[in-house]
């Protein structure tokens, strides 16, 4: 069975990404800061309304790897 691109391996942890450096990130699209959803493993950019994803410790900062995210979702952040 194929895994998951960014899923950990059964028995193993996924890489957690340095904090120094996601303080560092920033939208590609808008240039703002990022929110780290460390659950989800995605930087969120509240401006473009993105989630890029966090692949084994390393983040994805590419419009087309970044998801969609909602206004209910982004309600949901601003009360984080």
């Amino acid at each position: 069975m194929a895994e998951e691109p960014g899923s950990p391996r059964e028995g193993h942890e996924a890489p957690q990404a340095d904090p120094k450096v996601l303080e560092m990130l920033v939208c590609p699209r808008t240039k703002t800061s990022l929110y780290y959803d460390a659950a989800r493993q995605e930087l969120i950019s509240r401006a473009a309304r993105l989630a890029y994803p966090i692949r084994d410790g390393v983040p994805i900062m590419l419009e087309e790897e970044a998801r969609q995210v909602d206004e209910e979702e982004l309600r949901a952040l601003g009360r984080r």
